[in-house]
């Protein structure tokens, strides 16, 4: 007898069996598509353009500086005179016990900030806000800053809390807060990057992912400009390469990118297309941008800027700069604050580098206007300890310093919607942890997005099946010290 078309040819490969074994086959196509799903979760094809946001923003852009190695807040915004009077004592177990401490092995001795002129805290400003002599340009400017003193992290040591504070996560390939917020809400000036990083010092433990994309698109990471040689590398053109033939060029790649993302929906692809047209309009902004020499002589000094040197002070008006010209997010790092020993003799050198630019930062953008909509944060990755560290990481004695701390710490905002003149939380009499109010890092965050108009809980990103955000699974907004 003739088989039939509908028969097997194997008689025991039954309907049950090839539907039993085909299943396998099934689920692959569905974990394809669901893997095609993240890779083109972002499709836009202008991805830096302008997007509301979900509430009416308080702020526009951020200035965002950190301040790499974390600088002792103890000693500059969180006065603890019960810490000075027992200066010296050995410290309470439940400050050392199962603690987790990077380099102090044995039980420390408190030390409390120096009794001396430099190291007073001054009541300042209408609102009195108490803030460190070592600062004497920001207790100028205290009426515009909103001090949280009761910051927590969950890391303990420098990288892994840079990531932690900056991306949410403790680990590698995490976007950054900058990333995330060009990703919401774009970029007014499509000329320049929507996320612009100017570094002074080394660069952090945590390297390019303090600022990288992590799984968004890379057209949402951070570009780092340099203060000398070309601002981005390789934006200008080689030599006897015309702006005509660059262009030409250009054109002819993206009209080959543009097959290809038709053909695959790669958002990378996209972000490639877009960084081209980028880079070409950058030729001609960046140097504008870059050319501090313009700039009145007041302004000059008022910074302490010097043109054609690297600094943080040129570095903080570049920030204003950029902001003026509508880019969203702008990060300063400042590397050398990591001080294990002598902190009495090194941070009144740290704190003079940066005291006056800052300040003038703030006071720069109140006269044009434009401090109502710019969110200038002072940030680091934890605080440091009201206990004496007296021996490095090899065990060598050394002039006393302090310790990473993860407990409790000093964190301010200005401008942008928070109240000025504001101290909210409160450390115990030592200043080890929060007896009041405490903000973890993602409350933080959370809160730092709410003043852009961003519901921190929306802002997500499809990727490896599920949705990923900034402050994970927790985070709730400060809104006490929204003004």
């Amino acid at each position: 007898m003739t088989n039939s078309p509908l028969q097997f040819a194997n008689p025991e490969l039954t309907r049950r069996y090839m539907l039993q074994k085909s299943g396998y086959g099934l689920g692959v196509c569905a974990l394809a598509s669901l893997l095609n799903q993240d890779a083109s979760a972002d499709r836009r094809e202008k991805p830096l353009e302008m997007r509301t946001p979900d509430f009416p923003a308080r702020a526009k852009n951020v200035i965002y500086i950190h301040l790499v190695g974390a600088p002792s807040h103890l000693d500059l915004f969180d006065y603890k005179p019960q810490l000075q009077e027992r200066n010296g004592q050995l410290c309470p177990d439940e400050f050392f016990q199962g603690k987790q401490l990077a380099f102090i092995r044995e039980q420390p001795v408190l030390m409390g900030t120096p009794k001396s002129a430099d190291y007073a805290f001054k009541k300042c400003g209408k609102s009195g806000l108490e803030i460190s002599n070592l600062l004497p340009n920001l207790q100028g400017v205290a009426d515009e800053l909103s001090i949280i003193k009761t910051v927590t992290t969950e890391q303990f040591n420098h990288a892994p809390a840079q990531l932690f504070m900056l991306t949410g996560f403790e680990r590698f390939g995490r976007p950054s807060i900058g990333s995330w917020v060009t990703y919401g809400l774009g970029s007014e000036n499509q000329n320049l990057p929507g996320f612009v990083v100017l570094i002074t010092g080394q660069i952090l433990g945590a390297g390019s992912s303090a600022w990288g994309s992590g799984f968004v698109p890379t057209v949402y990471q951070g570009v780092e400009f340099r203060s000398q040689g070309d601002p981005v590398l390789y934006l200008s053109n080689p030599q006897g390469m015309t702006p005509e033939s660059r262009r030409g060029i250009i054109d002819t790649v993206n009209r080959l990118n543009q097959v290809q993302v038709a053909d695959v929906a790669d958002p990378e692809i996209a972000t490639r297309i877009s960084q081209y047209e980028m880079a070409y309009r950058m030729q001609t902004s960046v140097p504008e941008l870059m050319d501090i020499k313009a700039e009145s002589q007041r302004t000059h000094e008022m910074y302490g800027t010097e043109p054609g040197k690297t600094s943080f002070a040129n570095n903080c008006l570049l920030a204003r700069r950029l902001v003026e010209r509508g880019v969203r997010f702008v990060q300063l790092f400042d590397e050398g604050w990591d001080m294990h020993g002598s902190v009495f003799s090194n941070l009144p050198k740290k704190c003079k580098q940066v005291d006056q630019p800052i300040a003038a930062l703030i006071q720069d953008l109140k006269e044009r206007g434009l401090l109502d909509e710019t969110l200038v944060v002072w940030s680091s990755e934890f605080g440091r300890t009201p206990m004496a560290q007296g021996k490095n990481g090899t065990g060598k004695e050394t002039k006393a310093g302090r310790d990473h701390h993860k407990e409790g710490f000093s964190l301010w905002m200005a401008g942008g919607g928070v109240k000025g003149g504001f101290s909210y939380g409160q450390t115990d009499e030592l200043g080890y942890a929060p007896v009041e109010n405490e903000v973890p890092v993602h409350d933080f965050n959370a809160t730092i997005l709410h003043l852009l108009g961003v519901n921190h809980e929306r802002l997500t990103y499809r990727y490896q099946g599920r949705q990923f955000r900034l402050t994970d699974v927790h985070g709730n907004v400060v809104h006490e010290i929204i003004a």
